[in-house]
């Protein structure tokens, strides 16, 4: 008797980006704010978008969250074709814009209660899903105050709490963090994680580059309304020259050794340090290794620097350094 093997399983399909542009153009009068702009964001991370003042970003948003229209572009948000389903769209996303929405007037639990009114849900359950998440932002004891007299920390995650009571998917937040302490930064960036691991995707516009390399899965640099550039933060920093792998050493002798195997390096005789140009990868540190292997020599101490999102916000816009500070480092939007 012949046996029919079954069929070999078919390979398992890659989900759907939840949002894709393609040629996206957006112009008011003779000003070109967005030309020909390509993104793909994967289902359940963080994509982050980085520009100076004017580049874009949050046009970029009010576009994909279907608040104004593009003048080009094909786009899809959450599997809908922008143009022809915008409510499709509007029911799968949530959006919390650079201002607050928060109503001063009333508390924090009838701002919940009015979103879920909003939303079309019924009292029993917009009493349930405020509660949730009244209670997951650590809100509880202020729910019943006027929200007039949360600190900004408390708006902010009140603000996004309001967002979540539909249940969305696809998350916009232009600018979460803006005015926030480090604190309730710090804060405002686990609330974020939080929503990633529960598979949220979420779309991201930040003026602290600090927090595009804190949260991001992918960043786009907009300048000059073009993508300057786009990959992970560790990529993105490899495209800035100035890393280089520094070793000092204790013992002149292999000091010297050291700096005739690794020709081309910047040698600090008085430090005993060398500074060997590298892009910071595995790869180019094994080298560096290796070499000082052959020549029998073992440095005290080994240093890998690599640019930071700063020095790649920089060359790729061609903004000014700021001045020191001890703040977050910023970049105007």
């Amino acid at each position: 008797m012949t046996v029919t093997p079954p069929p070999a399983p078919r390979a398992a399909q890659a989900a759907p980006p939840a949002i894709t542009a393609t040629g996206l153009r957006k112009s008011y009068g003779d000003k070109v704010v967005l030309d020909g702009i390509d993104l793909s964001v994967p289902q359940g991370t963080v994509f982050a978008l980085l520009g100076p003042n004017g580049a874009g970003k949050t046009t970029a948003v009010k576009i994909l969250s279907t608040l104004i229209t593009a003048d080009a572009g094909e786009l899809r948000v959450a599997g809908h074709d922008l143009a022809a389903e915008p409510h499709a769209v509007r029911a799968a996303i949530g959006v919390t814009g650079q201002f607050s929405a928060v109503d001063g007037l009333i508390t924090g639990e009838e701002n919940m209660l009015l979103m879920a009114d909003l939303h079309h849900l019924s009292k029993r359950e917009g009493r349930r899903v405020a509660a949730e998440l009244l209670e997951r932002f650590d809100l509880v004891e202020a729910a019943k105050k006027p929200a007039s007299g949360y600190s900004g920390g408390m708006k902010r995650r009140l603000d996004i709490a309001m967002t979540l009571v539909g249940g969305p998917r696809i998350i916009f937040l232009d600018e979460p963090t803006t005015g926030l302490d480090p604190r309730s930064r710090h804060t405002m960036w686990g609330i974020v994680r939080e929503l990633v691991a529960d598979g949220v995707t979420v779309f991201l516009t930040t003026q602290y580059l600090e927090e595009a390399d804190e949260l991001a899965d992918r960043i786009a640099v907009l300048n000059g309304g073009r993508i300057a550039a786009e990959g992970s933060a560790e990529e993105l920093k490899r495209i800035v020259p100035g890393g280089h792998v520094r070793l000092r050493f204790t013992d002149p002798a292999a000091y010297r050794s050291a700096a005739s195997a690794l020709r081309g390096g910047a040698g600090d005789d008085e430090a005993l340090a060398l500074q060997i140009p590298s892009d910071g990868s595995q790869r180019d540190l094994r080298s560096v290794l290796d070499r000082l292997d052959a020549a029998g020599v073992e440095a005290d101490e080994l240093t890998v620097h690599t640019p930071d999102l700063d020095d790649v916000f920089f060359a790729l816009t061609g903004a000014p350094v700021p001045a020191p500070t001890h703040q977050p480092k910023e970049a105007v939007r």
